[in-house]
């Protein structure tokens, strides 16, 4: 079976598995270490065309109030308005705009992002992971990716010196998607 046969059976909708998905990112924190973190409310769908990457799809939004950095004081900070301002932005959102193949099991995604109601274009490159059928008859495919983006660009630019110079908060975010897609119908 060639590369291109195994594409086309995933040809189909997928929504999203929460269960089995992690949105995440890392950020540096007085650039000695990072604080890694986690939205734990989201629903996403794609449309995948397996013969033709480029006709693919992909929606994502994520509840800004989710996030999850297992420290309730920071996750405070971080929906004010300081950071997300999840009182006027509730949601965080990724809509695609081209898709591309980049090897025979790697993808650039580019899209819109938009975050705290600025929205920029970003381009994420995924590798399948492979599929499967899980115990209860459904077909799952598996996805990873991450990208780099300067959270400035989205308005979010609060920060604090370090007496020993440098910032609390470091500029830029890596975001991390660790995808579990369940095929519908």
């Amino acid at each position: 079976m060639t590369v291109t046969d195994d594409r086309t059976r995933l040809t189909g909708a997928y929504t999203l598995d929460p269960a089995h998905t992690r949105i995440g990112f890392v950020a540096r924190h007085a650039m000695v270490t990072k604080v890694r973190g986690a939205f734990n409310d989201f629903t996403g769908t794609a449309r995948i065309d397996g013969a033709h990457p480029e006709k693919s799809s992909v929606e994502l939004t994520i509840k800004a109030e989710s996030i999850d950095t297992r420290n309730a004081d920071r996750d405070g900070h971080l929906r004010s308005n300081d950071f997300l301002d999840m009182a006027q932005y509730p949601e965080i959102a990724f809509r695609s705009t081209g898709v591309q193949a980049t090897g025979d099991d790697t993808f650039d995604v580019t899209g819109d992002l938009t975050i705290k109601g600025v929205t920029r274009q970003v381009t994420v490159p995924f590798t399948y992971e492979g599929n499967a059928t899980d115990p209860f008859g459904n077909s799952r495919i598996g996805l990873e990716g991450s990208t780099t983006i300067n959270r400035q660009d989205f308005g979010i630019t609060w920060n604090a010196a370090l007496e020993t110079g440098g910032f609390l908060v470091s500029d830029k975010i890596t975001l991390e998607f660790e995808v579990s897609a369940v095929r519908q119908g």
